[in-house]
């Protein structure tokens, strides 16, 4: 495992970066994971277990100073979604099924990290991962939209819309301007990033309540909360469900690590230190797996969270601690004061925090650059039309579709040589490159493998008869560091067609690896001094001897 002496030092002894940020967390930790228990459709002491747990672990475990681990929006609203795939689930059903996903997360993240798989995240490309946001945040956003107005609606987002559009006139005037009051507030007080926005807010909304009176008027408030901690414990499901279960986990955990390491990265390559991917998945599975015995949520390290810890001054892990104990420490001293909490000021604090999710900046970014636009709007329509659980499987599915088309349909440039200089370039962008009618000088712009090998000699072979038919073939397989067999066949074959047309094959670039696969076949020939080598120059001078 990678180590990090820098972040293991200064975990020793708690400076004071780490109290005044380890409080500035717990002040936006706690509003928020009541906040987003409500969006998994769990009690909020599900949440708080869950946010205690994470800190604690990851501060043993994991290796960033600045990652906050605990319940996320995301994290949450997937959690929610997978329980209700579940049909004819009874209330005690769906807990069980929430902390068995909770717990196989752990165990997937464990199982990717031990056998060092930390850029699983990289499947996922950034285009699709905002276009995920872009509509998982619309989707929660649209779902908390009722809280603030008063009423009761369900359904997808397009049926709440509608819902909430044609029962104007039965909005609740008192939810609204709690609601609508204390989202102001959280936007109000984004300018001042020291001010702990949601804590306020849940101060606030709670002296509204006990002054008015309002939870006994009507308005829908969090209710008792019961934190007695309970033993660690398996929950009691069928075999039938761990099998469904572990068909979510992978995905769930896919998502959740995708939004913890690009915090966790972000903030690291900021200040210069190292992290190990597959230590972290390792530190995340442990956050998780003992986060659902003890039958919490599931956890990653958001980015708002991260953020504010950072911001903060953080020095070390330490700052986790301290917001775990401070978490504690306010449910202790406060928590009969939390249940009176109005749900619509809860709703403005999930509102506020998915707000730079919603900016469409980054979107905008990619239609400005023409590049993967339609890959981010697609999985952004995924999430909305389709759900959250079936968007996030459509989404992984999206990025790897998009990694196949790539890889699948490459181009193949011809070369010409640049003046006098033993440079070789794309004679398409570079019409004054010199050209040999004798030789053909061939790049794929991609690893020869075999989703796309036959295309890419089909090509090759497309172009020899454009130009005339050279009698000297150089391919260069520089984007290709080894051969799997489906390739190295048609390599084989590709090299016997062009003999049988007294076409001579060499190849330019051939990596270590690629060369001592070829010396082991029938193509041994190409790895040889005369037909194998480390420049297209090189390659080029030998067709021309």
């Amino acid at each position: 495992m990678g180590k990090n002496p820098v972040g293991a030092a200064k975990t020793s002894v708690l400076s004071a970066g780490d109290l005044i940020a380890g409080l500035s967390v717990a002040g936006l930790l706690l509003p928020e994971a009541v906040a987003y228990s409500a969006i998994a459709g769990l009690t909020p002491e599900h949440a708080i277990f869950a946010a205690v747990i994470g800190l604690v672990v990851y501060a043993i475990a994991g290796r960033s100073r600045f990652a906050i681990t605990a319940p996320t929006s995301s994290s949450a609203a997937i959690l929610a979604a997978a329980v209700a795939s579940f049909p004819g689930a009874d209330d005690a059903q769906k807990l069980a099924l929430a902390f068995g996903l909770v717990i196989f997360t752990g165990l997937v993240f464990l199982i990717a990290g031990l056998a060092r798989l930390g850029g699983l995240a990289d499947f996922i490309s950034r285009p699709v991962l905002r276009g995920f946001a872009f509509g998982l945040a619309l989707t929660i956003v649209i779902k908390q939209a009722p809280l603030i107005a008063g009423v009761s609606v369900k359904g997808d987002p397009f049926q709440i819309v509608w819902s909430l559009f044609t029962r104007a006139g039965e909005w609740n005037t008192t939810s609204l301007a709690v609601g609508g009051g204390a989202l102001a507030l959280l936007f109000a007080l984004k300018r001042f990033p020291a001010v702990p926005g949601a804590f306020v807010a849940l101060a606030l909304g709670i002296a509204a309540s006990m002054a008015g009176d309002l939870c006994a008027h009507g308005l829908a408030c969090v209710g008792p909360i019961n934190v007695a901690l309970l033993a660690p414990d398996v929950p009691r499901l069928s075999v039938e469900n761990w099998s469904r279960l572990a068909q979510l986990a992978a995905p769930l955990a896919l998502i959740i690590y995708a939004e913890s390491w690009g915090s966790m990265r972000t903030y690291a390559l900021r200040h210069g230190e190292p992290l190990d991917a597959s230590r972290e998945m390792i530190a995340l599975g442990l956050a998780n797996l003992s986060s659902g015995l003890m039958r919490g949520m599931a956890v990653g390290a958001g980015f708002s969270a991260t953020s504010a810890n950072e911001s903060a001054g953080s020095t070390s892990r330490l700052a986790g601690v301290v917001a775990a104990a401070a978490v504690v420490a306010l449910m202790a001293l406060g928590g009969r004061y939390v249940a009176l909490l109005p749900e619509a000021a809860l709703a403005a604090v999930v509102i506020a925090a998915l707000s730079h999710a919603l900016n469409p900046k980054p979107l905008l970014h990619l239609w400005r650059i023409d590049r993967d636009q339609y890959v981010a709007l697609a999985t952004a329509v995924a999430v909305l039309v389709f759900g959250v659980l079936n968007g996030m499987l459509i989404a992984v599915a999206i990025s790897l579709a998009a990694v196949l088309r790539r890889f699948s349909r490459p181009m193949v440039a011809t070369l010409g040589q640049l003046g006098d200089s033993r440079d070789f370039v794309d004679i398409r962008r570079h019409p004054e490159a010199l050209v040999d009618k004798s030789i053909g000088v061939y790049r794929p712009a991609a690893p020869i493998f075999f989703p796309n090998c036959e295309r890419i000699f089909a090509e090759i072979e497309r172009e020899i008869a454009l130009a005339g038919g050279p009698t000297k073939v150089i391919l260069s397989v520089e984007e290709s560091d080894d051969f799997d067999a489906t390739a190295l066949d048609a390599l084989v074959e590709f090299d016997a067609r062009l003999a049988r047309a007294n076409r001579t094959l060499f190849l330019a670039r051939v990596k270590d690896e690629a060369r001592e696969l070829l010396a082991r076949t029938d193509a041994r020939h190409l790895a040889t001094p005369e037909r194998g080598f480390w420049s297209v120059a090189d390659a080029v001078d030998a067709a021309r001897r």
